[in-house]
């Protein structure tokens, strides 16, 4: 391509969403006003030049960091009032934080009393997490997420993909099934159904009172129903499981962070399963935030790929939430790991720009 052409064709590309935004629906009206919102998470504080270039590349919406894994300064209404206001500064706005209940396996845990079922030690967890409700919603930050998990994340060896990139990768029949359980033992499927029951029964109604959703993440992966693994038994790992969660304390302030990747895991067939799931919860009012991911594969046996390049048809989708009337963050939250990308900063702007596109084009869509 001669210089000419290509100033021609990135001019062109650079006047898309003008053109968009003046579009014309049939009737003589505009597209209505994108609801969804491009938004992405931290895994730690992100540094000055990392909000900047977010907001070049048009992520304005953001969930923060884990202020701290205590109820301390970070946590207080002053230390997170900072932390909008920090975010604010560069054009962005924070819309949600995550609790000290995050993915990490028991053994890492930030208030691991909460899921190894111990009182009184669980109650004086569960008591500051409630503070921290209070606090967020003070401060003025609408959701929190958070884990109810002892397993953490278990994966198989990463395979090659795309270019030689590399996939994570979960495969049961090749899994280490460690012959030592974890620090909880064994776990069945109502000792699991008690503890969070426990958790939510407490959480819940201060998240209610204060008007903060709490967007809590499926189990990654689901595992066996009956075998569990590593003898855990991981009841949020199966979308039976997930209906049943919702509905332990009916509240609109109770729902999910709703992994597109990790619900797509507990399938059999992702590719035509996914949409039905994605309509039940979000009829129900019960997405607050939209992990944005693709797979290869199927229950049990998967790839997570780049978001174009899976077995989801990620268009439909996107046009599904649309549908729905869903309104909050579509957000990456894994990417594959590219030769040379130190800190995945390249995939994950490949991430952004291809939901940013498709927000584009289904938002606007008569």
């Amino acid at each position: 391509m001669d210089r000419r052409s290509f100033l021609q064709v990135t001019a062109a590309a650079s006047s898309l969403p003008a053109r968009l935004s003046q579009t014309r629906l049939p009737n003589g009206s505009s597209p209505p006003k994108p609801r969804m919102k491009l938004g992405t998470q931290f895994g730690s504080g992100p540094s000055d030049e990392t909000l900047r270039v977010l907001a070049a590349l048009g992520v304005h919406h953001i969930c923060s960091g884990l202020p701290s894994a205590r109820l301390d300064e970070y946590w207080s209404v002053e230390g997170l009032t900072k932390l909008k206001e920090r975010m604010e500064s560069f054009g962005l706005e924070l819309l949600m934080v995550p609790l000290p209940l995050s993915s990490s396996p028991i053994e890492r845990a930030e208030n691991p009393a909460i899921m190894l079922g111990k009182s009184p030690d669980r109650d004086r967890e569960i008591d500051q997490i409630c503070q921290m409700i209070r606090n967020v919603a003070q401060a003025g930050i609408p959701c929190v997420k958070y884990n109810l998990t002892i397993l953490g994340v278990p994966r198989t060896s990463p395979t090659a993909g795309r270019g030689g990139a590399l996939y994570s990768t979960f495969n049961y029949a090749i899994a280490e099934q460690k012959a030592t359980l974890t620090e909880a033992g064994s776990v069945t499927a109502d000792m699991m159904w008690e503890r969070i029951t426990y958790f939510l029964e407490r959480a819940v109604p201060v998240a209610e009172e204060y008007k903060v959703k709490m967007a809590c993440h499926p189990h990654d992966p689901g595992m066996p129903r009956e075998a569990g693994f590593r003898g855990v038994h991981r009841v949020l790992g199966s979308v039976a499981g997930l209906k049943r969660f919702v509905e332990i304390r009916p509240s609109p302030f109770h729902g999910l962070n709703f992994c597109q990747g990790t619900v797509s895991e507990m399938l059999d067939r992702p590719d035509e399963e996914i949409f039905d799931v994605i309509r039940y919860f979000g009829e129900k009012g019960k997405i607050f935030n939209v992990h944005f991911r693709n797979i290869h594969g199927h229950f049990l046996d998967f790839q997570e790929t780049f978001p174009d390049n899976g077995d989801v048809n990620m268009v439909r989708a996107m046009r599904v939430y649309k549908q729905i009337g869903y309104d909050g963050m579509i957000m990456p939250d894994h990417a594959p790991q590219i030769e040379g990308d130190t800190g995945q900063k390249q995939a994950f702007a490949f991430e952004y720009g291809y939901i940013r596109a498709l927000l584009q084009a289904v938002e606007n869509e008569a």
